[in-house]
Parts: C-alpha cells; sequence; structure tokens
C-alpha cells in the first residue's frame, strides 16, 4: 500500500454541539474524540437534540474551555459559566439522531439562558463520561465509540479541496462551515477520498467513511444566516447515493494526542 505525507494546518472543537467551535495548537484524542469535543448538547422539549438546523442562532454562541469551566457568550448576553465536571444527580432521556441515551441536565440558569439566546425552549445537557454511545456497526468495530457528534469521533477535511471548491464559488467560504477537528495541508484536492488510515507520532485513526454534508454548511458560522452555497455547487460534483460529501469522519485506534505541524502519514 503507498504512503503518503501530509502536516496538520489546523485543529478544533466544539464542546456544545453546533455551536461554535475554537481551535487548538494540540489536543489530547481520547476513545469518544477530541477532550470535551461534543460533550454538551441542547435538546428541545421533548429531549431531541437541537443544531443549526432548526436553530441557525447556535452558530451565534461562543464556547470556550477554561480551567474548570465551559466559558459561553452570546448576543446581547451577560457570559455564562458551565462547570466542566457535571455534579451528580439524576439523568434525563435524549435521542441524538437514532441514538437515544442518558444525560445530565446543567441547570436551570443554563436552560434560561440558552432559551433566551434560541427563542425557543431548550435544555443544556451533559453526556456522562461512563456512556459509552457506539460507532454504527457497519462503520466500526465493537469497541469505537462517539461522543454527541452526528455519528463519528474525529472529522477530518484539507486546505487543498476547500481551495479546488472555492476555485467554483462566486464567494468563497471558509473551512469554519464544515466544522472539522483536523485540518490537513500537503494533499492534492479530495486526495483523503482514497486514504484508509493516518498517524502521526501519537495518534493512529482509522477513516471510516466519507461525510455527508446538510444545510449547516449553508450558514455563516458567525451569524447563523444561511443561503444556498457551497451545498448547491458541492452536489454538481461530489455527490454519491444522494449524498453530497466533503471531508472524511475517522475513528482513533487509541488514545493519543496531536498538535499543529505534525507531520500524519497517510496510506
Amino acid at each position: 500500500m503507498a504512503h503518503s505525507s501530509v502536516q496538520v494546518a489546523s485543529l478544533h472543537i466544539y464542546p456544545i454541539k453546533s455551536c461554535r467551535g475554537f481551535d487548538l495548537l494540540s489536543a489530547e484524542v481520547k476513545r469518544m474524540g477530541f477532550a470535551w469535543d461534543r460533550r454538551w448538547m441542547l435538546v428541545d422539549t421533548a429531549g431531541t437534540f437541537l443544531s443549526q438546523r432548526r436553530a441557525p442562532r447556535m452558530a451565534t454562541i461562543d464556547v470556550v474551555i477554561g480551567m474548570d469551566a465551559l466559558r459561553i457568550s452570546g448576543p446581547g448576553m451577560e457570559d455564562l459559566e458551565v462547570p466542566l465536571e457535571p455534579s451528580e444527580g439524576e439523568t434525563i432521556p435524549v435521542v441524538v439522531w437514532d441514538d437515544r441515551l442518558n444525560a445530565f441536565p446543567v441547570g436551570r440558569d443554563a436552560d434560561a439562558w440558552f432559551s433566551e439566546v434560541l427563542r425557543m425552549p431548550c435544555r443544556l445537557v451533559r453526556q456522562p463520561e461512563a456512556h459509552v454511545r457506539p460507532v454504527d456497526p457497519r462503520d466500526g468495530t465493537a469497541d469505537d465509540a462517539v461522543s454527541l457528534a452526528d455519528g463519528f469521533p474525529v472529522l477530518i477535511t484539507s486546505t487543498s479541496s476547500l481551495v479546488e471548491l472555492n476555485s467554483r464559488l462566486q464567494d468563497p467560504v471558509p473551512m469554519n462551515r464544515f466544522r472539522p477537528n483536523i485540518v490537513v495541508r500537503g494533499a492534492t484536492p479530495y486526495a483523503e477520498d482514497t486514504w484508509r488510515s493516518i498517524a502521526g507520532p501519537d495518534l493512529t485513526l482509522r477513516v471510516a467513511k466519507p461525510c455527508a454534508r446538510c444545510q449547516i454548511v449553508t450558514k455563516d458560522q458567525r451569524t447563523g444566516v444561511g443561503g444556498e452555497e457551497p451545498l448547491r455547487t458541492l452536489a454538481t460534483y461530489r455527490q454519491k447515493d444522494h449524498k453530497t460529501l466533503f471531508g472524511q469522519n475517522a475513528i482513533p485506534d487509541g488514545p493519543g494526542s496531536i498538535r499543529v505541524d505534525e507531520v500524519l502519514t497517510v496510506a
């Protein structure tokens, strides 16, 4: 099998599912993905997860990891702090796509804060570390697990693929539209379609399947305002089985770490 190398261009996590992410210089990678990545989410009154599909104002919420708390800010709101470690208490049933699990409610103050920002009733919940949410067995092994991300622990994109896409657009889009964890440079456009593994000094990932994109990529990740691009253009040449593809979903082979500028071997 032929091997080649790429370099880590940037790293990103999104502590609250579908809210803004932030950049890292290095990341600890666990079984479920990057540490603190998508460990919280907002749910509606029925316990079903919310995303920018239904609540585009989630794109206006900033989330930063502090020493012992999430620091959260939103338009016209005083900042909110949420402890990193949940207090012991009862869990509530929640739904992420086809998965049902139990999660810790963060508290009434957080619920009121997010309900005001999103202009709809909602609750903030935290995934218990002990809860194992398995990856779809069609795409992983029995030991593979995922956080509150849509389906996989890690999402990889490449700078060259974005450059190629932007060459087709009247108004170029930034990489944050695609909400990756790892952005690599040094590959040809869409070379990631052929990868089966990607490995660094302290991390090995299995490339599981391409990432099917939804309307979230059409939303400005600072304002939540949507349009038609880049999904409309992507669909003209990156569609397979009625799904529009950009980036690759990946699964860690075990715990490890990764840093910006690290050289990775792909195969």
